[in-house]
């Protein structure tokens, strides 16, 4: 079981660097062409590996429960913002609120759990994680309100896939930083995702000033 777990962590730790730098390529590449999409659908493959990993690491190795909300997060997010970018509508679909609701079930579960063990991480990143995932899944569940002609005359999915990818990106390079240099916790725990948070609001601001038809409707 010990080398089986070791060989867990390795392949976390691989996928997850190649899944930063291909993130980070698809965040630099211009939107919407073959370089970042094709880095993009990458950078999701090995996501899902990276996510995949976590679990295993959290359900049958023990570790922390807290790893398992950022796990989740990232993985919606992920699953998410690809979603979005493909059907580019606000139509409720089945795989979308159900993948929605098992999230909340999770983060309910994250919730109780915590409360029992009291509280042995730095409240910013139990509190910024939790409410991250929390707030995400409510405005997907809240958007079906949005009249389906103003989302899609105003391409808000454009906004979505931003938001969703770049924190998948975001919530990535915290576990990354954030394990490198552990001594620094919390601050190299949420400043990266601070700064996943600058570029989404620099890259919405880009969006909404050139206006959306540099942005190609199909991929």
């Amino acid at each position: 079981m010990e080398i089986l777990h070791k060989s867990n962590i390795f392949i976390h730790i691989v996928t997850g660097s190649i899944a930063l730098l291909l993130g980070l390529v698809a965040l630099l590449s211009k939107k919407g062409f073959k370089v970042h999409n094709t880095s993009g659908n990458y950078f999701l493959g090995f996501m899902s590996i990276v996510i995949f990993t976590g679990l295993i690491g959290v359900f049958v190795y023990g570790r922390n429960a807290f790893l398992l909300v950022i796990t989740v997060l990232s993985g919606y997010v992920s699953f998410s913002g690809y979603r979005i970018l493909i059907h580019k509508s606000n139509v409720p679909k089945i795989i979308d609120m159900s993948v929605a609701l098992i999230s909340l079930l999770v983060l309910a579960y994250f919730l109780y759990y915590f409360r029992s063990i009291g509280m042995i991480w730095s409240p910013i990143v139990i509190y910024s994680g939790a409410g991250a995932l929390f707030f995400i899944i409510t405005y997907d569940f809240c958007k079906y309100l949005i009249p389906r002609r103003s989302y899609k005359k105003h391409r808000i999915w454009i906004y979505e896939h931003i938001y969703k990818m770049t924190s998948a990106f975001g919530g990535l390079l915290a576990a990354f930083v954030g394990t490198v240099f552990e001594d620094y916790q919390p601050h190299s725990q949420y400043l990266p995702s601070a700064f996943g948070m600058l570029i989404i609001f620099g890259f919405m601001i880009y969006v909404n000033r050139k206006g959306l038809k540099k942005f190609p409707k199909k991929r």
